[in-house]
């Protein structure tokens, strides 16, 4: 089973513009879905599972996005019902390039998570963001408005970021301040 502190590390690789901590309250979560993942599949197999996903994390770690999708498919194939795997496994299609399979992954992370825990929340993260990049706006809002109710900091962040009066008055601000640090650079010469 994986320590607070490893759990740590997989949030920072897999979302590593996250801080640390990032999700508050999912540690109780978190114990609440091992106690149902504990009930919905066979204890060994979880722990199997579990060593494989942190190989795939470690791999991923150290560059080796092939060994890490390697690692990822393999828990897939022994649990195909847990979401976790397919969260880990889109962020290495994701490093790979494979947008589209990560889209997918994503997708059943979420259905298979029925949209609560960590999984769900990491995973709506990670389609928001793909969704931004692609210019989805919406769909992006959407996503960072589900992670951010199971409590992402990073997510409430986005939100604000997409709000186009939130935008301007953060750069009206901004521009203030700079003012205020530099009033000797404001006027014209």
């Amino acid at each position: 089973m994986a320590t607070a502190n490893d759990r740590a590390v997989l949030q920072t690789i897999f979302n590593p513009s996250t801080p640390f901590g990032d999700i508050p309250g999912l540690d109780e979560e978190e114990e609440d879905n091992t106690q149902e993942e504990g009930d919905a599949f066979a204890p060994e197999l979880l722990e199997q599972v579990r060593d494989l996903e942190l190989q795939g994390v470690s791999a991923a770690e150290s560059g080796d996005v092939s060994t890490a999708l390697e690692r990822f498919g393999e828990a897939i194939r022994l649990l195909p019902e847990r979401a976790s795997g397919y969260n880990n496994r889109a962020q290495a299609l994701r490093l790979r390039g494979d947008v589209a399979g990560a889209l997918q992954d994503l997708d059943t992370a979420i259905r298979l998570s029925r949209g609560r825990g960590r999984a769900a929340c990491q995973s709506f993260v990670q389609r928001g963001l793909i969704h931004r990049l692609q210019a989805r706006e919406d769909d992006a809002r959407r996503d960072f408005e589900r992670a951010a109710r199971l409590g992402s900091t990073f997510a409430r962040r986005q939100l604000v970021l997409l709000n186009p009066y939130s935008a301007l008055c953060n750069q009206m601000l901004c521009e203030m301040l700079g003012r205020l640090r530099n009033p000797a650079g404001t006027g014209s010469e």
